[in-house]
């Protein structure tokens, strides 16, 4: 039994963009993984397919479910026998928290007091609370290191701080081993339309215009997914509890270069390009020093332009995936948000 429990791993919203290669890294290596998540418009259970029904299928289990119901978080630590606890389940984006932030509070904070309740009830050799660079806010010059002070500007960053910061308490508390990664932005296949690279890939390839928020001066560092995805392995095994880590590729770029990298690997114009208003406290620039993670030997191996590159051409090769998101749910989202700024019709579809 104590062997299985060092093994097994839940891994909450593990059918959401990171979650699912994270889920499909820890099982190519052998390690077993529970996946919980909720499916709700962000999960996918196709981003699990291939596990599901590939060789590593017996070293999966799968349970749909939120994480702020306690009764089946309490089963499935008890039934699963869980050793380490990877959180990556949250409401994740932030022009849908400036739209209705009470979901972010519920699962970004609430959902992580349940999950530490479970972790320390039933003791765990890890737990790694997934945060993000935004709880930092903007900055002007230099990069945030993991002692700077905390300045989360949008509901999203909001609810990512205190759920971070609630989940730390409960090492200092309770001695729960939590680990806290704050990484900046993540891009590869699978993630769902409503971020700016997929977004933007899927409208070019529909010859659809690309609502640039204001100048698209906005600055990002950009992490492909496998390079996230191994430093949180990285850090369930080698990290040390209690310490916060940045983790970061170096790649700061504006979203005018992404938009236009964009464009040119898929020989779209850019004349696509529509300068759109800005959101309510549109965070400049993110930037993040990383050299806590590095020293102990992480490093990204995935370049800038290489990845987005390789990102884009899934995106091309791969419509079958994301065609169906971008109808529904997602299609009465973006006239929302966008239909005012671009003079689109409420109900409108299709291609412009």
């Amino acid at each position: 039994m104590a062997k299985r429990r060092k093994k097994t791993i839940l891994v909450t919203g593990g059918a959401g963009f990171i979650g699912s290669h994270f889920v499909r890294m820890l099982v190519r290596e052998g390690k077993r993984a529970v996946v919980l998540d909720k499916l709700t418009y962000a999960g996918n259970p196709e981003n699990l397919a291939d596990v599901r029904r590939g060789r590593f299928s017996r070293l999966m289990s799968f349970y749909q479910g939120d994480i702020c119901n306690a009764e089946i978080v309490e089963h499935i630590f008890r039934k699963e026998c869980i050793g380490a606890v990877v959180n990556f389940a949250a409401e994740s984006h932030v022009d849908r928290s400036l739209l209705s932030a009470a979901p972010f509070i519920d699962t970004d904070v609430r959902g992580v007091y349940v999950l530490m309740e479970a972790a320390r009830r039933h003791g765990l050799e890890r737990f790694v609370q997934i945060s993000t660079d935004e709880v930092y806010g903007s900055i002007a010059e230099g990069s945030f290191k993991e002692t700077d002070v905390l300045n989360p500007r949008n509901p999203y960053s909001a609810s990512k701080a205190g759920g971070e910061r609630l989940a730390y308490s409960y090492w200092a508390s309770y001695g729960v081993p939590v680990v806290i990664t704050r990484a900046c932005n993540t891009y590869g296949p699978n993630q769902y339309p409503e971020k700016v690279l997929p977004l933007f890939t899927t409208n070019a390839i529909d010859g659809e215009p690309l609502p640039l928020y204001g100048d698209g001066g906005q600055v990002r560092d950009w992490l492909h997914v496998s390079d996230h995805c191994r430093a949180i392995l990285f850090l369930m095994e080698d990290g040390e509890a209690g310490e916060v880590y940045n983790v970061s590729a170096g790649y700061e770029r504006t979203n005018l270069e992404l938009t236009r990298l964009i464009l040119a690997e898929l020989g779209k114009p850019e004349s696509l390009i529509r300068h759109v208003e800005d959101r309510p406290g549109h965070d400049r620039r993110y930037s993040l020093d990383s050299s806590r993670i590095r020293a102990l030997g992480w490093r990204p191996k995935v370049s800038w332009q290489t990845g987005i590159r390789r990102t884009v051409r899934w995106y091309a090769r791969n419509e079958s995936w994301w065609r169906p998101i971008k109808s529904g749910e997602f299609r009465e989202y973006y006239l929302r948000q966008y239909g005012g700024r671009l003079g689109l019709a409420q109900g409108r579809g299709g291609k412009r």
